[in-house]
Order: C-alpha cells, then structure tokens, then sequence
C-alpha cells in the first residue's frame, strides 16, 4: 500500500517506517525539507499547516494510508480531513497515553480507563485532537483509528522523566553530577523500544476492523524509576551515581515547566494491559527489554554526538532543583 507518514523521522516514526518499507509498503513523507528523508522513500515538501501548500504537494499523490505524528491542533486535523475525507482507506492519528485520567483509578490501564489529565496541556490537546476525529467518525465514518504510545524511546533518546530527547540526562551520569528523582524512586513505569512499537503499528494497517478503535501500544516490562535509572547509570559505566530522592511537589514548586511532565505523566503509575492490541496484532511483542534498548542508544549516540541535542536549559533545570532541595537541609 501507498503509506504517507506525517511526521516519519522521529523518535518514534523512524522505526516504524522503516519496518513497513521492509514490509513492501511504499513509503511517502510529508516534509518541509529540514530533516533528511532516507532515498528509498518519496518526500513530499509542504507546510502541513497550510491547505493550499498541503494541496499543491499533493496533486497526483493518492495514498492508501495516512499516519499523523504530528496532530497537536484541531485546524491541523481539519486540513488533513479535507484533504483526505473522500480517498484513503485509513487515517492514523498518533495520540499519546497521557490522555488517561491521572492518578489512574485502576492498575493496569486499560482503553476503557477513564480520559482527561487536568496538569498536562499536551494531553489535553491530543484528547481534543481525539474527540474531534472520533466525531468526524461518527458522523461520516472517516476511517479513523486512534493509537496511544506511552514512553516510547529509540537510539535517539535517553528515557527519563525529565528530557528523553536529550543526552543531558546520561551526560551529568558521566560526568559525576546529581540527578534527581520524583518521590521515593519506586513508582512503576513502562518504558517501549520504538522498534518493538512498529510492529504492533505496522499490524494495523490496512486493518478494516480497526476502524474507528483506540489502542494504547506498550511494552509489558514494568519497572521503577530506580531500576531505570540504574541501567542508564550501567549503561554509561557510571558506577557511584549520585541520585537525589526529591517529593514531586518540590520539584514543581522549584520548576513549575516540568508539572505536566511528572503530575501529568511520569510521577504516576504507567501500567498497561495490551491485550487490546494483541487481538487486533497477535505477531506484536516486545522483544527488547529496557536493560538492552538503553545500551544500544547510549552507544549510538555516544557514536554520533551530533546527535545527542545536548541542553544546557535541562542542566540549569536539574541543578537547580537539586541545589534548592539541599539548601534546606536535612528533612
């Protein structure tokens, strides 16, 4: 089938067309020309968040599927309905899982789980995102399926609940610094390989009976943060890590920025009951497990520091949090 990829270079969207080329799909993405798109695939220059751009590029290009990594505003989701209402078999709109209500009410979280998250606005705008394509369902069937990654990571990313899209965390590992983290260290968390992701996407598509459902896709190893941050520490060679146990409540009060992140995310439990995605996918299962996925991408990126997005704005962060958490003393 011909696949368009709305967002195909990224943390998570890399692996997934690179599996459904290996596949037999053929691969479009969508690009305004500031991330190199691999030759094997077509690239198509537009501004997605322009109809007469998005309309010009697209003159001719007639794709079976459309997935959307990129759906953060509703005006974007109704120029992609325009464009697509009436010519593709499938239309799939990358969510997130903090769209669940948090504190989840019961463990493991399941698709019926309650929706909203009252302190995090990404998740808000993806649940609106949501909403609006599920009405868009309703009303005229477009061929809509809803997928939900939670902490997805790949050889791009260092996973941590504060920037896994940057080497900052691992680096301060090396380099003998103080992280910090939420709580006692011991809620549990899920984290994915973004390659054992793509094949529980890869099996949707095209899937007719996937219409109008929405699949949360996860890995079922749960660990805590503790253990997480052990094997990145493991994983740099860092053998004395100095890990500072901070209550959330400070660490927002110290840093507002990072409420969504942890109230909204990653200070509350992330379990995941897949047996939704194991009906509609029975090939998908996560072969990765964390203590591998997180080798390989500190290798990587340690092989290609051009790619570890280095931020001294998460340095400032996670210093300053630590300063203000020993400057007032024991208890």
């Amino acid at each position: 089938m011909k696949i368009l990829f709305i967002g195909g270079t990224g943390n998570i969207s890399t692996d997934c067309a690179a599996l459904l080329h290996e596949r037999g799909h053929e691969i479009m993405v969508l690009t305004r020309g500031r991330s190199a798109i691999p030759r094997e695939y077509r690239s198509i220059h537009a501004d997605r968040k322009d109809m007469n751009s998005m309309r010009s590029a697209l003159n001719g290009v007639r794709p079976d599927v459309v997935l959307n990594f990129l759906g953060y505003e509703i005006s974007d989701l109704e120029i992609d309905y325009e464009l697509f209402k009436d010519s593709i078999r499938q239309y799939i709109f990358i969510s997130s899982a903090t769209v669940y209500a948090k504190p989840p009410l019961v463990l493991p979280i399941t698709e019926d789980a309650p929706l909203g998250n009252a302190w995090w606005e990404y998740a808000q705008k993806k649940l609106q995102c949501e909403q609006w394509l599920l009405d868009r369902w309703k009303a005229d069937r477009f061929p809509l399926t809803i997928v939900r990654p939670s902490h997805t990571y790949s050889k791009l990313w260092v996973p941590n609940p504060i920037a896994s899209s940057s080497y900052t965390f691992a680096a301060r590992f090396e380099r003998g610094k103080p992280v910090f983290i939420p709580d006692d260290g011991e809620n549990p968390w899920t984290l994915t390989a973004s390659s054992d992701f793509a094949v529980g996407l890869a099996g949707l598509i095209g899937k007719q009976e996937a219409l109008g459902e929405a699949l949360h896709i996860t890995s079922d190893e749960v660990l805590g943060w503790s253990q997480i941050y052990k094997e990145i520490a493991d994983a740099v060679g860092a053998n004395r890590p100095e890990i500072v146990k901070i209550p959330t409540d400070f660490i927002c009060g110290v840093e507002p920025g990072l409420t969504g992140n942890l109230k909204g995310d990653k200070s509350h439990p992330g379990v995941f009951d897949n047996s939704k995605i194991k009906r509609f996918v029975p090939e998908f299962l996560c072969s990765k497990p964390f203590r591998v996925g997180i080798r390989e991408s500190v290798s990587w990126l340690r092989q290609h520091p051009e790619q570890q997005n280095l931020d001294p704005k998460v340095d400032t962060q996670i210093d300053r949090v630590v300063g203000a958490w020993k400057d007032q003393g024991p208890g």
